[in-house]
């Protein structure tokens, strides 16, 4: 009887103690629900908070130097790509439309700090900068490079009237390439068998699973080739006689130099700073930023490098 006594005592105990476990676990995940969820609308309250803050200061501080003399600004930041925020043609383009149409910006500097990237969207920037030039003959474009100017960042910067940078800037890199990757070895190791159906025989071209072919590689370079020689008419168009033509073999290699190497082969003017331009040729010291200012999820995005897309290789980059 007592035996019988104990052994229901001890089942008692493991019952109360299985459903006291039970109902801590349900309370960690409320907890954790409702911490998630209470963090999720801190983040919803802050993004509107900062974005009428941002409005406010726009309709401010940004509306009053608008409408007194002043130097424009337009950053060319980051890959140079749709999606981009400060490289992206649209963003771009908008940002220069505003600047020439404000008759209070005297001229205008492309902050330029890019390591190149889509050839489409940096031929979009050149041939809208030399269209607005053209019906604005009186408003200049400098581009004044910070750390780095290479490939489509150029293309842009080569419709400027004139291209300073700092002797240690990074510029050039007038070239065209094609990113890429093959699995056929990996595939063959795991008895993994490509199973492809095509209709046009250069359908699948440089399949990353197919072996590659001589032929495939041809038409590829032909394509770049093609890029290469539009990005080279542009450059050619923009700098004119600026460029040292006996060097042209070296300046449309793909190759880079520093802002001392650039200045002896014509592709940058001289060495400055955006101050120093505003102030010394432009003549207002006074420095408007029309640059598309990201939101406070991208800057969040970017501080804990969220930008995943990013990261993802592209098929033709001018890099």
């Amino acid at each position: 009887m007592e035996k019988d006594t104990n052994i229901h005592l001890q089942n008692s105990i493991e019952k109360v103690l299985l459903e006291n476990l039970k109902y801590q676990n349900r309370t960690r995940r409320w907890n954790t629900f409702f911490n998630f969820l209470k963090f999720f609308i801190f983040l919803i309250f802050i993004s509107i908070f900062f974005s009428v803050l941002q409005t406010i200061q726009k309709s401010t501080s940004y509306s009053d130097k608008d409408k007194k003399p002043h130097t424009a600004l337009i950053k060319v930041n980051g890959v140079i790509a749709e999606d981009s925020i400060l490289g992206s043609a649209d963003s771009i383009i908008k940002s220069l439309r505003k600047a020439f149409e404000n008759e209070n910006a005297k001229g205008i500097i492309l902050d330029l700090n890019s390591p190149g990237g889509s050839p489409v969207q940096s031929d979009l920037v050149f041939q809208e900068i030399l269209e607005l030039k053209k019906s604005n003959p009186d408003k200049k474009v400098y581009g004044v490079v910070s750390d780095i100017c290479a490939s489509g960042c150029y293309y842009i910067a080569s419709a400027a009237d004139e291209i300073f940078a700092n002797r240690a800037s990074i510029v050039g890199s007038i070239g065209v390439l094609y990113n890429g990757f093959g699995f056929v070895n990996a595939m063959d190791k795991l008895g993994i068998e490509r199973r492809l159906v095509t209709a046009g025989k250069n359908k699948a071209i440089l399949d990353p699973f197919s072996p590659t072919n001589e032929k495939d590689v041809t038409l590829l370079k032909a394509r770049l080739n093609d890029i290469h020689d539009i990005f080279i008419k542009a450059v050619k168009e923009g700098r004119g006689d600026k460029l040292n033509k006996e060097k042209y073999d070296s300046i449309f290699s793909g190759l880079f130099w520093t802002g001392d190497e650039a200045k002896n082969l014509g592709i940058i003017d001289g060495f400055n700073s955006k101050l120093n331009v505003a102030e010394n040729i432009i003549k207002e010291k006074e420095i408007v930023n029309y640059s598309k200012r990201p939101g406070l999820l991208n800057k969040l995005g970017s501080k804990f490098g969220a930008s995943f897309k990013e990261s993802v290789f592209k098929s033709f980059e001018i890099l």
